[in-house]
């Protein structure tokens, strides 16, 4: 009888022990079939090309696809809950942005907590926005801008991509810090902002660096400044919001998340390899074209700047009462 027990309870034991060694096994292969990457944005956006940059470069360097999938929808929220909800072996993985740090207070219910779902894997990069305005609007300057707001209450309005949005966000900082009111006219998305900027339907627009160049360069939108703490590549004649403004900073980032609990060795990895992306010259000047700096990063520095992101962009959005439901 206790000859049986013991012998029951051995296999037992051994029974336990295989999924843990099945997930250290899984780990150490990985990846064996093709991995999924996830984007909240629609095909052809600096978010999408990010993606598919990264995505060819880990498929080279791993030997499986990393086949970009795009979820669009509620602001990226489609795409993290479903990364949220996928198993956590490495083969979903979500591209994260500055939406998921401003979402988190934006939204009253969500079915998933970002910062507690999604574990961190890697940063790849960050851009400021570009404070540009119609070539006929009298300011040159941020001071003067400001002047002119402070002149002229009610009759200045700024442009974004939509409620939440980066660009809404920025701009609420800036009118936070500045002490300065502003119209808010939301559209849908960035670029028809920066048609009625053109069109001197609006005053300002804090536009991502990625969309703003071109039009920069060839004259026809002004930039006053851009939002990094300090001066960027692309455009470094222009001065940076917080030459005049001082603490003002806010830049655009990127990087991948994965399910929480995904074994760490698959994340490791992860991360290993898109740091060396991040390091091939071809790849980082891919990035630089885009008017964006490559951001390597540790896990745990990318978990501790998103979360720095949500507390940063949370107490914006309670300044400006914005919500969604």
């Amino acid at each position: 009888m206790k000859l049986a027990r013991r012998k029951f309870l051995h296999l037992a034991a051994g029974a336990a022990a295989l999924p843990v060694v099945s997930l250290a096994a899984q780990a150490q292969a990985y990846p064996t079939r093709p991995v999924r990457l996830i984007v909240g944005f629609s095909a052809g956006g600096t978010t999408d090309i990010t993606a598919r940059l990264v995505g060819q470069w880990l498929s080279k360097r791993l030997g499986q696809q990393f086949v970009i999938e795009n979820r669009t929808g509620a602001a990226t929220n489609i795409a993290t809950e479903a990364v949220v909800g996928a198993p956590a072996d490495g083969y979903t993985l979500l591209l994260v942005t500055a939406s998921n740090a401003i979402n988190a207070t934006l939204y009253d219910q969500l079915n998933f907590d970002f910062m507690r779902d999604i574990a961190p894997v890697a940063g790849i990069i960050r851009y400021p926005l570009v404070m540009q305005v119609n070539p006929a609007f009298p300011a040159r300057t941020v001071p003067e801008f400001i002047n002119h707001v402070k002149s002229n209450p009610g009759k200045i309005s700024y442009g974004s991509g939509g409620i939440g949005t980066s660009i809404h966000v920025a701009s609420e900082l800036f009118k936070m810090m500045a002490g300065v009111e502003m119209v808010h006219v939301p559209y849908r998305g960035a670029a028809p902002a920066t048609t009625a900027l053109m069109a001197a339907h609006i005053q300002v627009v804090f536009s991502p660096m990625p969309e703003s160049l071109e039009l920069v360069k060839t004259g026809k939108l002004r930039p006053l400044a851009v939002t990094s703490a300090t001066r960027s590549e692309a455009l470094p004649d222009v001065p940076t919001v917080g030459d005049s403004v001082p603490g003002f900073e806010a830049n655009a980032i990127q990087g991948i998340g994965a399910p929480r609990d995904t074994p760490a060795e698959i994340v490791g990895l992860l991360n290993k390899e898109i740091n060396a992306g991040l390091a091939d010259p071809r790849l980082k000047a891919r990035f630089i074209d885009l008017g964006a700096g490559v951001f390597p990063a540790s896990p745990a520095d990318f978990g501790k700047l998103m979360a720095e992101e949500t507390e940063k962009w949370g107490k914006v959005i309670k300044f400006c009462g914005a919500k969604l439901e």
